[in-house]
């Protein structure tokens, strides 16, 4: 658990401790968590930089595991089915026929994947059936916050109804564990909200597992040119296996904008960018080195609190657009299960973006990983 935040989130930010995880309320299902992930999220809120991170509380978001039980109300999954808990819910279809929130006329219509149900409950960390959490530590007796509705570095947990997706069984959970968060935002940006086409030219900043699931999904899409944009030479090789074509590195030339330096290396700007890094100065970057006219510029990352944004208008009124992206435009509950499918049909990659494997004794040592970048995804084994 995470007893308060830490600047330096990769030095034994978090400690193990007994849990006790209350039974689900109505509308709710206990998992048993077998696989989770490391999220850059996750450090981002461990770190104090997340203006909605509430503690003591329990992390994680990036998992699978298996329905332990359910309460009253709970009828689309059953004990023993295979989960992967969604920080981005989705309602069910009687909520979206009422008009439940000011979010289902645009959710009825395919406009958005934001569900706002639970939304206010996940972003308070409390449970919707009663305001409270389902997790109490047995040392002192804390209750601890919950975490965008998943919780998933705990060995059991207690979900929302609305963010729980069944699976296949034969799907391994130690892969597709991964399809909570990271890879379907990469390949959603690509498909959902930029809609990038065959013969496209895409800039991607920031060559992490977003980045590398963005240029997955621009190469599936048939773009010509994937620029990959890095401070990291490293990171260049592995990000041609995924499918980018070139790359720069913005030190190379400190002295010229990169957006400049994109520019003229694609005749006027590329036609789609993504900015995987959550830096301000990026996002402007990545819109800026997109073509007047057409261009788009997808934001991914997630910047810290109170951060803002800025271009001239300029930018804007000559035709480019800008726009953001939550869990790649997907609808979580009803179309992971389809991202499951994609991977046991081999048609996406999972299994190249784990790199390490650890037991929950070692979770800190997996924060040091990603810190120090020597990993994409690093999956916690939960029992």
């Amino acid at each position: 658990m995470a007893r308060a935040p830490k600047k330096n989130y990769w030095e034994d930010a978090l400690t193990i401790e007994e849990v006790e995880v209350a039974p689900p309320g109505p509308g709710e299902v206990r998992v048993k968590i077998t696989h989770t992930a490391l999220c850059h999220t996750d450090a981002f809120t461990l770190s104090g930089d997340d203006a909605e991170g509430k503690f003591p509380c329990i992390l994680g978001h990036e998992a699978a595991g298996v329905v332990e039980s359910i309460g009253e109300g709970v009828t689309h999954v059953s004990v023993g089915d295979h989960v992967i808990p969604c920080y981005q819910a989705e309602c069910f279809p009687e909520d979206q026929a009422s008009d439940h929130c000011p979010r289902c006329r645009g959710y009825r219509v395919g406009k958005t994947n934001l569900c706002g149900k639970i939304r206010p409950f996940t972003g308070a960390g409390v449970m919707k059936s009663d305001g409270a959490s389902r997790f109490t530590a047995t040392s002192d007796g804390t209750k601890l916050w919950h975490y965008m509705g998943t919780s998933t570095f705990s060995q059991y947990t207690v979900l929302h109804g609305e963010s729980v997706a069944k699976v296949r069984k034969d799907a391994p959970l130690d892969k597709v564990n991964l399809l909570g968060c990271g890879l379907a935002t990469g390949w959603g940006a690509v498909e959902n909200t930029a809609a990038v086409e065959p013969g496209s030219s895409c800039a991607i900043f920031g060559l992490g597992t977003v980045g590398l699931a963005v240029i997955e999904a621009c190469q599936k899409a048939g773009a010509k040119r994937i620029i990959g944009v890095d401070v990291d030479p490293a990171k260049f090789e592995l990000a041609a296996q995924f499918g980018a074509t070139e790359f720069i590195n913005p030190r190379d030339a400190p002295d010229t904008p990169v957006q400049k330096t994109i520019v003229d290396a694609t005749g006027g700007g590329v036609d789609y960018s993504f900015e995987c890094v959550g830096s301000v100065e990026l996002m402007r970057s990545a819109l800026e080195c997109t073509h007047i006219g057409w261009g788009q510029s997808i934001i991914i990352g997630v910047a810290g609190a109170g951060q803002e944004i800025s271009t001239r208008p300029f930018q804007l009124v000559t035709g480019r657009v800008w726009k953001g992206t939550a869990f790649g435009g997907f609808k979580s509950r009803t179309q992971v299960p389809e991202l499951v499918d994609k991977y046991m049909a081999g048609e996406v990659k999972i299994d190249e973006y784990i790199t390490h494997s650890l037991p929950l004794s070692q979770i800190n040592k997996a924060f040091e990983l990603m810190h120090e970048g020597k990993s994409l995804r690093c999956v916690i084994e939960m029992h």
